[in-house]
């Protein structure tokens, strides 16, 4: 096997010089509190939303299934007006774990790849970043619940 130098044309210590002035900090002290007010904000959102659609009549499991459809809806449109993006750049983790952040990760890669049509852009690109939340979410709640029904 080749050595890295030989591949490449580049010493280990140039490598590593170059990967440190490529690194930049991470400002956790801002980047965590904003993660933390923008992700609250959202969920206080859906709180209101439920207080709404509870106001209207709707029981529990309507609301709750109202919320998440509005949650969504409202998540595809800034995602289609390139205002999620924005607010995820300054959020980061904040937008990622609510609901929001999953229909982001739906609506992107159909946007971006609209262009090439609609089966083989949108149709084959559209699950390219959620696929293996999909996949190793379902398959992790699995074995939880095998393990639940075996051990508990």
């Amino acid at each position: 096997m080749q050595d890295f130098t030989d591949k490449t044309g580049i010493t280990k210590e140039r490598y590593k010089h170059m990967c440190a002035a490529a690194e930049r900090g991470s400002k956790w002290y801002k980047n965590v509190p904003k993660a933390f007010i923008i992700g609250g904000l959202i969920c206080v959102a859906g709180q209101a939303l439920s207080a709404m659609y509870s106001a209207f009549g709707l029981g529990e499991k309507a609301s709750a299934a109202a919320v998440s459809i509005t949650l969504i809806f409202i998540s595809a449109l800034l995602t289609g007006l390139g205002i999620y993006e924005k607010i995820a750049k300054h959020a980061g983790a904040g937008t990622l774990v609510p609901i929001t952040g999953f229909a982001n990760s739906v609506c992107a890669p159909a946007l971006e790849f609209r262009t090439e049509g609609y089966i083989t852009g949108v149709g084959a690109k559209i699950f390219i970043i959620c696929g293996p939340v999909i996949l190793y979410g379902t398959l992790a709640s699995i074995a939880y619940g095998l393990l639940c029904y075996f051990f508990i």
